[in-house]
């Protein structure tokens, strides 16, 4: 602000646990903290920070460290350093002339009453506007919608403000041919163990979706309020494992894939998890879960007996995309511990003895249905591995495939899939869409706030 009031500065996007909300004279000097992320209630990052008239409070977005998709917007006052959260799922927030606080949640635009004195919302949300523009990632510092102080609105639209994506067959040889040509911001495809469906998640509403291969229909599976990613098949085809966040808390949760029944909370905890293989003989769930003084740690939840969940890698070192061979004997999975990601095999259950597949770094493992081939990805480049467990482990010098500009992904779950038989890859090529560079203007918007949100 101006006028020799405060001024609210927020850090660049996961920089360091010691990064935070700091506020300076608009005249200049010495940044004072307001707030420190906090990696143990699962903070990664404090963004699009307002001062509220008087100078005595300021609004900010809370973005999660495990989970970037989920924001909430908190409020602290300069002088007291107290604080609470206003809105648990939205972000962007803007308080209005009116009394109101605008915000984003998804793409649509709410707005709330509010009262300036209590820095409390006093009323319900309204959805006044769909169809506005997200950043993604998370450190993207734009903010999709401005109101000026005469109350009108300029927004940048876009029909979802990513970028639309292409779900395509690519075989050993990098030849491509359309799969799912519907572009919509698709990510985590996982293909059904008979070959018959693939689940992805649709980024923005934060849902799963099942497309009918043969049939070429695609519906929707996961309806409650959160978001829900990393879906993984059992391995008769019959049910789907996935992430579901729900609010602040994340749990493993099971589905049949046809979308009915309610869903089974397997495994509940503080810290973001994905589940990222089911073992053939369907007794165990590999899964990845966050925590502030490891990282991302490899975990295995038995779904037999007590369900207590086994840590298997839990170092100081990053341990990602845990894979389980198709004779549940293996388990592929990356380490950062030489400084870069690699991929790694161990026995399992035990852990007597480990191999170092990839050479040159390596991502996201994938094994085809016979177990005797490992796939996985380093840059744009798709190699394979050959296995030999016959006389113990044996693994082949890295083959490279093919190369292309193919999605990766930011949930640290694998963002492609290899049919059975390991002759065709499930990629996604990304298409910007273009329509978020539209800024649009309504006039006298506060009025239309004013009239709808009371």
């Amino acid at each position: 602000m101006v006028g020799g009031q405060p001024v609210a500065v927020q850090s660049p996007a996961w920089k360091s646990s010691a990064s935070g909300l700091f506020v300076v004279p608009s005249a200049g000097g010495t940044p004072r903290s307001l707030a420190v992320l906090d990696a143990r209630k699962d903070e990664g990052e404090y963004g699009w920070a307002q001062i509220l008239p008087g100078g005595k409070a300021v609004v900010f977005t809370v973005v999660s460290r495990s989970n970037p998709s989920h924001r909430r917007i908190d409020v602290m006052g300069l002088d007291t350093g107290e604080r609470h959260t206003l809105v648990e799922d939205g972000g962007y927030a803007q308080y209005l002339s009116t009394g109101h606080l605008a915000y984003l949640r998804a793409q649509t635009l709410m707005a709330v009453p509010f009262d300036l004195r209590a820095l409390r919302v006093t009323g319900s949300p309204v959805a006044m506007l769909d169809g506005i523009r997200a950043a993604w990632p998370a450190s993207e510092s734009f903010k999709p919608f401005a109101v000026s102080p005469s109350g009108s609105l300029a927004y940048l639209a876009g029909r979802v403000g990513r970028d639309e994506r292409e779900l395509l067959w690519v075989d050993r040889k990098g030849s491509t041919r359309p799969l799912l040509t519907d572009r919509r911001p698709y990510d985590d495809p996982s293909l059904s163990p008979d070959g018959s469906r693939l689940a992805v998640r649709i980024e923005g509403e934060g849902h799963l979706w099942v497309y009918d291969i043969a049939r070429g229909s695609l519906a929707r599976v996961t309806f409650e309020a959160g978001y829900d990613a990393a879906p993984v098949w059992s391995p008769d085809s019959r049910h789907l494992a996935f992430s579901a966040a729900r609010g602040g808390s994340f749990a493993l949760a099971r589905k049949s894939w046809d979308g009915t029944g309610s869903e089974e909370v397997l495994l509940s905890g503080a810290g973001g998890m994905y589940p990222t293989s089911w073992s053939r003989d369907g007794k165990y769930l590999a899964f990845i879960q966050w925590a502030p003084d490891t990282d991302w740690d490899v975990w295995v939840l038995p779904l037999e007996g007590d369900r207590k969940p086994i840590a298997l890698l839990r170092t100081p070192f990053r341990e990602l995309s845990p894979v389980f061979s198709p004779d549940s004997r293996w388990l592929a999975y990356v380490s950062n511990e030489t400084g870069r990601n690699e991929v790694y095999v161990r026995p399992f259950p035990d852990a007597a003895g480990r191999w170092k597949i990839s050479t040159e770094g390596g991502t996201q493992p994938r094994w085809a249905g016979n177990g005797r081939e490992l796939f996985y990805r380093n840059g744009n480049k798709m190699l394979a591995v050959s296995i030999d467990t016959r006389n113990g482990f044996v693994a082949s010098r890295p083959k490279l495939l093919f190369e292309g500009s193919y999605r990766m992904n930011v949930n640290w779950v694998a963002a492609y899939d290899v049919t059975a038989d390991g002759q065709r890859f499930v990629m996604h090529h990304s298409r910007q869409d273009t329509g978020g560079d539209q800024i649009h203007v309504v006039l006298n918007w506060s009025e239309e706030v004013k009239r709808r949100a009371k």
